[in-house]
């Protein structure tokens, strides 16, 4: 999901106010300043008039107008607390998205002093000594909302018990449905499938209207049909790797059954389509032009379609995923680059918190969100608890650009959220070939496709 930010205000925020009593009280105590002065200790807030200079990855581009006019006002509100920082943003274009790219930054230490990543991202970051551990610069004080971030999103920036990053957005996978297609075969939008035999039996229905309609579909390329397949293995409360971490655990039963049933709803059911080998934005475009019923999602695919293909938001709806025992969770957060100044880390906390952790402001503004023409009312992310958790609901509905009911049945079934393996990427390379060997070949071997990919996982695994 775009990150969307903070309006200007005309008088000073409570938060702001807090986080200026906050300092005011560091340098008090002792009763002669010496903590709010020595920047070295990491457990004061940043002096408001340290002079620093910090370089923030994916400021977004001038084509993306909207985003880019509200990073802007939020380094001016962001100023108004510490007028002594300097925020530089980076936008290079695919830095944000492109793999490739961000190893060779790794590899050449290049990265920005505050820079983007995936929840997946953690174990390459430090085998390249890439991030700062940040736990000690991380207290309720410099991140005042930090007990209502969920735990479970947290730690997936942990490592050892040690923190190296803040999150910025998180997802849950569930059903994309078609709401259109849902009604012309007869279907009940309001009610997606709730079981793997009911997404058959309803992908059947769909793919019968013809017209070269598929009911449902699947990635099998470009690492995405390993990500689909440890989806659908954690939707049966299966595991892709075992407890230690060192050895697979997909080739048994469940495995087979994903397998199985992804090869017989393409060659019994004929409801999947015969071009296969889909990557991701393939499915969004085939939604989008009513050409797809329903496929494996996070909602910000939703913001996606309209924003890029023209879709309608009224035109979709979510439910959890089917199987429902777990769900993959996922999402985006940033590092703080290792080696930089004390100062510099508490700057880049300082601006992080606002910019991304303060609810009612920042990317959590959700009136400025609808005013600028951007979108609203999609569940995530949230990685919010409790009373946090309840306004910022309240909120998106209150100013929602999109029908949020279509997301009731997702909203009122949460499902487990379960993490992504080690070495997620490498895993899901190998896992394309199972998904690639099912969905293109009718007749597919699936016990010598998973044998062959666990044998191939342990070998990585064996190699960490």
């Amino acid at each position: 999901m775009r990150a969307v930010l903070l309006r200007r205000c005309r008088h000073a925020s409570a938060a702001t106010l807090l986080v200026l009593m906050l300092t005011a009280c560091a340098a008090g105590e002792g009763g002669d300043g010496a903590r709010s002065e020595d920047s070295s200790d990491p457990t004061t807030l940043l002096d408001p008039k340290a002079k620093v200079t910090i370089t923030i990855d994916c400021m977004p581009p001038a084509a993306k107008a909207a985003e880019l006019k509200e990073w802007k006002e939020d380094v001016a509100e962001f100023n108004r607390t510490y007028p002594n920082v300097t925020v530089e943003g980076r936008s290079t274009p695919g830095q944000c998205l492109e793999p490739p790219r961000f190893t060779a930054m790794l590899k050449a230490k290049s990265q920005p002093d505050v820079f983007y990543t995936y929840f997946t991202d953690l174990p390459q970051v430090l085998a390249e000594d890439g991030a700062q551990d940040i736990s000690a610069y991380v207290h309720p004080w410099s991140v005042p909302l930090l007990k209502d971030i969920n735990p479970d999103v947290l730690d997936s920036l942990r490592y050892r018990g040690r923190l190296y990053g803040l999150p910025t957005s998180n997802y849950t996978m569930g059903l994309l449905i078609n709401r259109k297609l849902f009604e012309d075969a007869g279907l009940d939008p309001d009610a997606p499938p709730r079981t793997w035999e009911e997404v058959r039996a309803a992908a059947k229905k769909i793919a019968a209207l013809g017209g070269g309609v598929s009911g449902f579909g699947e990635y099998s390329a470009g690492n995405t049909g390993g990500w689909h397949f440890t989806a659908q293995l954690y939707s049966l409360g299966g595991d892709i790797v075992d407890v230690s971490g060192t050895r697979a655990a997909f080739n048994n039963h469940l495995g087979k059954q994903v397998a199985k049933n992804l090869h017989a709803m393409r060659w019994e059911d004929d409801s999947m389509g015969r071009t296969q080998r889909l990557k991701w934005g393939d499915l969004q475009q085939r939604i989008a032009t009513d050409k797809l019923g329903m496929f494996l999602a996070a909602p910000d695919d939703i913001a996606y379609m309209v924003q890029e293909l023209g879709a309608k938001y009224e035109n979709f709806g979510m439910g959890p995923i089917p199987g429902s025992r777990n769900t993959l969770v996922g999402g985006n957060n940033y590092m703080i680059k290792q080696g930089i100044s004390p100062d510099k880390i508490k700057a880049a906390v300082a601006w992080l918190s606002f910019k991304f952790a303060t609810a009612g402001k920042g990317q959590f503004d959700w009136a400025r969100t609808k005013a600028d023409g951007l979108p609203v009312g999609l569940p995530q992310p949230n990685f919010w608890l409790g009373r946090t958790k309840a306004k910022d609901d309240a909120a998106r509905v209150e100013h929602a650009t999109m029908p949020v009911a279509n997301f009731k049945t997702f909203m009122d079934n949460p499902v487990p959220g379960k993490a992504e393996p080690p070495k997620a990427q490498e895993i899901y390379k190998i896992l394309d070939s199972v998904m690639s060997g099912v969905l293109t070949d009718e007749d597919a071997d699936v016990d010598k496709l998973l044998a062959t990919a666990e044998a191939k996982v342990n070998r990585l695994l064996a190699d960490q």
